[in-house]
């Protein structure tokens, strides 16, 4: 929810600073640039940090030493890779 909303405040000022910068006024492009970063900031957070799923990972992953207790949950996760790939899974337990 906090997401969604901080995501459109960004598209809207990017949005409007896009239409300012069109109707000739130049300090439109801070606005964009706020927008701009707003959004590219949450796009960025949601490819970059993985969810922690529940189920231990299929065929060719391996459990890494590298074990944690998550800050929101609580519960301890533990690190799974895919040799391959360099792949990394996050799975409770």
């Amino acid at each position: 929810m906090l997401r969604r909303s901080v995501l459109l405040i960004g598209a809207l000022a990017l949005a409007g600073g896009a239409i300012a910068m069109l109707a000739g006024c130049p300090p439109g492009w801070v606005f964009a640039m706020w927008g701009a970063l707003i959004v590219l900031s949450l796009i960025y957070e949601k490819v970059r940090y993985k969810p922690i799923e529940s189920g231990v990972p299929g065929a060719g992953w391996t459990p890494t030493n590298e074990r944690f207790i998550d800050d929101t949950t609580g519960e301890p996760v533990t690190v799974w890779l895919e040799p391959a790939t360099g792949e990394r899974k996050y799975v409770r337990g």
